[in-house]
């Protein structure tokens, strides 16, 4: 049964970015300075040619044994950026592997009064989600400012980037043509790109919820804290890395689906894997299926977003509207973002 829109969670959804904004820079996981001044150099041509200028926070190179900084200086970063009226949107520089340690720290009342776009994948997971959580403010898992420093290969990232974050129209999720799990932040000109099959559905049907989600071993992060989102009438997007593997994934989706509300969830999409993650399409179908507590909902795999090129936009927060009645072409349109 497909939720009426006055059952869904209505979130904060911060103002859009537009031509001549400028967009702030932080480093709430790992640290500027691993990143490649040809990677910034591309980045910030590209968001020029989106008529926006890039500014960092005071601590965004800062760097100690953990290839991060200190608690308190990305805490810092993250209240400035959220307090700086001439700052429009906010953009993670990369993930990494410890954003759940600045939530305690975090000065939420002064989010939601100061509320705007943030945006970042992977380890930003825990912060995006937990600041939805604590202001109701909707959130973006989306590209690192280091994504657009990927010289070839990021049309259909920019084409989603500017559908959810620079316009409030409706959009219908289709998949890229082309897909890449290289390293490429090593050489930028010896790219392998991958035809992409298109969407696996495993069970079909209707449904509309909220968004919430991302990595799905840093959302279990939030478990049992107050910076967990309610599952009740949402849609999950889920995703894992390189690091992870059928074992792990099997274990890490079973944690999920243990929460009290999990009953309440309309429907998993799921992203990308990454090759080294050894989980192939027919050994994912076998895990999902596994799961009595997503019978009868819908189920979808291989969407473009994790941690392969390219990448969708999406709004944790937001809602999103789904009719796999169709296998052949499902329908995934994001309402509100």
């Amino acid at each position: 049964m497909v939720e009426k829109e006055h059952d869904l969670v209505e979130g904060l959804i911060p103002d859009k970015i537009q031509q001549g904004d400028k967009i702030r820079v932080i480093s709430p996981a790992r640290s500027m300075s691993i990143i490649s001044d040809s990677t910034r150099n591309i980045a910030n041509g590209r968001f020029a040619q989106m008529g926006l200028s890039v500014s960092f926070s005071k601590h965004v190179s800062e760097i100690d044994e953990f290839n991060s900084s200190s608690i308190s200086s990305r805490v810092d970063d993250i209240h400035n950026a959220f307090l700086d009226k001439n700052v429009k949107a906010i953009f993670t520089t990369i993930g990494g592997f410890n954003s759940n340690q600045l939530l305690k720290f975090i000065d939420f009342n002064l989010i939601k009064e100061n509320p705007k776009i943030l945006c970042g994948y992977s380890d930003i997971t825990a912060l995006a989600n937990a600041i939805y959580t604590k202001t109701s403010l909707v959130t973006y898992s989306g590209p690192h400012y280091s994504t657009f420093g990927i010289k070839h290969g990021t049309e259909y990232t920019i084409e989603y980037f500017k559908k959810c974050l620079m316009s409030r129209e409706n959009f219908t999720i289709t998949p890229s043509e082309t897909w890449s799990d290289d390293k490429w932040f090593i050489d930028q000109e010896k790219r392998e790109f991958i035809k992409n099959p298109g969407y696996n559905v495993i069970n079909s049907g209707k449904a509309r919820g909220t968004i919430i989600g991302g990595n799905l071993c840093t959302l279990n992060l939030l478990q049992g804290t107050e910076f967990m989102p309610s599952l009740k009438n949402t849609i999950l997007f889920i995703e894992d890395d390189y690091m992870s593997n059928p074992q792990l994934f099997d274990r890490d989706l079973q944690s999920l689906l243990h929460l009290p509300d999990v009953d309440k969830v309309k429907a998993v999409l799921v992203g990308r894997f990454q090759n080294e993650s050894n989980i192939s399409d027919k050994l994912l179908n076998r895990i999902l299926l596994t799961k009595k507590e997503l019978k009868g909902i819908p189920l979808i795999t291989n969407l473009n977003f994790g941690h392969t090129d390219p990448i969708i936009t999406f709004p944790i927060g937001g809602e999103v509207a789904i009719d796999t009645t169709d296998k052949q072409k499902p329908l995934i349109e994001i309402i509100k973002h």
